[in-house]
């Protein structure tokens, strides 16, 4: 266990501050590609590192602690977005490209397309299965345990999305 870690369990401010300067980057980067929407990350980066600090103490060395903190990201922002279903009780599916929304930024002059502006605009299920499979690493097993769905479910997800992204490239 790292001193910072190890300082930080004891209740240094200090300490913390400098786990969270040196990974803020990281978990930014996974809630962005799991929720879609720059002002939602930012909070939900917030929200991981609020829990970071209120779990710490159950961090027990056994993984780097940049693993423990990726996989507590990864939990917030699928709790999070269980809760939000639990509001909302529906999804909006979209089955044509054409019917996806616009990113909440802009793409850089002169690039047609940007991926991550494209994956930002998957419907929020297939773009956690795609992200979670694609991006980070994670087999199906995992992803089904990751967000209680089935891993059939997971697959046609991925299939979805990687579906989704074809056709919007090929327009």
């Amino acid at each position: 266990m790292s001193e910072d870690v190890a300082a930080a369990r004891t209740g240094d401010e200090l300490a913390f501050r400098r786990l969270y300067d040196a990974h803020v980057g990281r978990i930014y980067a996974v809630c962005l590609r799991l929720e879609g929407n720059v002002n939602r990350a930012e909070e939900l980066t917030q929200d991981v590192f609020v829990r970071a600090w209120d779990r710490l103490a159950t961090f027990r060395g056994e993984s780097a602690f940049s693993t423990w903190l990726h996989r507590l990201a990864i939990n917030v922002v699928l709790s999070d977005r269980r809760s939000a279903w639990r509001r909302n009780k529906h999804e909006v599916l979209h089955e044509s490209p054409e019917e996806l929304p616009v990113a909440a930024r802009e793409a850089p002059a002169g690039l047609a397309m940007d991926l991550e502006q494209v994956i930002a605009a998957l419907p929020p299920g297939a773009r956690t299965i795609l992200v979670l499979h694609d991006v980070e690493g994670y087999r199906h097993d995992e992803i089904a345990t990751l967000t209680g769905l089935t891993v059939g479910t997971s697959k046609s997800q991925l299939f979805r999305a990687r579906r989704l992204l074809r056709e919007a490239f090929e327009r």
